[in-house]
């Protein structure tokens, strides 16, 4: 049976109503997603959140007699709380109270497969919890077992916090591991001098979905909040030129810090990207797709990927009629156009992905010897539309190369 669930939010503006509607959206959204019942909500306009109590006093009030009417398993907070103001609630309300950040974990929890992505949400929830442990005082102390160790002793809370701790420190270890062999498999891919493309965006946008568009991979594509965890790097083929392209955990709005932490070693997949497609929904409504645009954008500059050039993809137009799509292409001018699950506009963004690369690469003619067998190989490795000419002195060759490595080619040409 599940759990059922109400939400509170403090919001700030002159339209409460519309404004909470607008804000607990995208944390129903969640909710359903974890797999709990909605059983109603409520708004208080403020401009800020009480330091101690989330709520006002006389808030606070109005919602304790709802959770007792309505009878919910737990009340669930738009913003993140303090331990304090999760400690006042939960008294003052006698029901389990937990954050937008903790839903999120817990969503990111049930979705992590593969043992990288269990590693990585283990540790969010840890360093997410280990503030918020909460003991009994000094009745739970424990004493020595022996000469020179009597005393008080640990409380129980001081335990369950060493505890965490030791684990903490555990699971980096592992994590540093795990990020130790996905840099030889990224160092791999940079070395191979294909091209790097790498899939970023909000969440449920249908990252999944384009990237089995173009290279068959099959990978799970629920209509889900947080469907994919781990990153996924697959290869496609357009206009004789073979690309790489990986797509990376969603993004989100308030995404906790301790998931942007934990999940680092993913994220660098985008940074190692020689070009970003930042897949947004275009279906969403207007107001929602700016606010999920600059949610993408502010955590690729947290990951430090301000630098690496972004095209903006927009998805699902299958969803939309000709109006919204004029005012999209008002709006984002520079934006392309596609759907994933109908094939739509996949051929212009293989063609705009292209141009991208091929802006980079000099088009060169140069003269091998047949005794150069190995430079030739090197040609192969790092130009694109490579074309040999035999000829009875040696190999002419007629590459794409990219402008960082013509001059080391240079006393071969023509």
């Amino acid at each position: 049976m599940s759990e059922r669930a109400y939400l509170i939010a403090v919001v700030s503006g002159p339209s409460p109503d519309q404004e909470g509607y607008e804000s607990l959206a995208e944390l129903r959204e969640l909710l359903a997603t974890a797999g709990a019942e909605y059983a109603g909500e409520m708004i208080q306009r403020r401009d800020h959140p009480v330091a101690h109590t989330y709520f006002g006093k006389g808030k606070l009030v109005e919602l304790k007699q709802e959770v007792a009417r309505l009878k919910p398993d737990l009340v669930v907070v738009e913003d993140e709380l303090t331990p304090t103001q999760q400690r006042n609630l939960e008294d003052k309300l006698g029901v389990r109270v937990i954050d937008r950040a903790a839903l999120i974990l817990d969503i990111f929890a049930q979705h992590a497969h593969t043992a990288e992505g269990k590693l990585q949400v283990e540790l969010a929830q840890l360093e997410f919890n280990l503030t918020r442990m909460r003991g009994k005082g000094i009745e739970l102390s424990r004493l020595g077992g022996g000469i020179g160790t009597r005393g008080p002793g640990e409380t129980k809370l001081e335990v369950d916090q060493r505890v965490a701790r030791n684990r903490i420190s555990h699971l980096k270890r592992r994590l540093k591991d795990v990020s130790s062999s996905r840099e030889v498999m990224r160092r791999s891919r940079l070395a191979s001098r294909l091209p790097l493309v790498a899939l970023a965006g909000y969440t449920n946008t249908g990252k999944s979905t384009l990237l089995n568009a173009l290279t068959k991979a099959g990978v799970s594509v629920n209509d889900q909040l947080f469907e994919t965890l781990d990153p996924t790097t697959r290869s496609y083929e357009f206009e004789g030129q073979t690309y790489l392209l990986t797509d990376t955990v969603g993004f989100i709005r308030k995404l906790p810090h301790q998931l942007v932490e934990a999940f680092h070693s993913t994220l660098e997949e985008t940074l190692v990207a020689n070009l970003i497609l930042h897949v947004a929904d275009a279906s969403a409504p207007e107001d929602e797709l700016d606010v999920m645009i600059k949610a993408v954008d502010k955590v690729l500059d947290d990951i430090e990927a301000a630098s690496i050039p972004r095209l903006l993809v927009l998805n699902k137009v299958d969803r939309i009629d000709s109006e919204q799509r004029s005012y999209l292409k008002r709006n984002y001018p520079d934006a392309i156009f596609i759907s994933a699950l109908q094939g739509d506009g996949l051929d212009f963004l293989q063609e705009r992905v292209k141009q991208f690369f091929d802006a980079g690469l000099e088009l060169v003619e140069l003269f091998f010897s047949y005794g150069d067998g190995r430079v030739i190989g090197d040609i192969h490795r790092i130009a694109t539309n490579v074309e040999l000419e035999n000829t009875p002195e040696g190999v002419i060759v007629r590459a794409r190369l990219p402008r960082e490595y013509v001059s080391r080619f240079s006393r071969y040409q023509r």
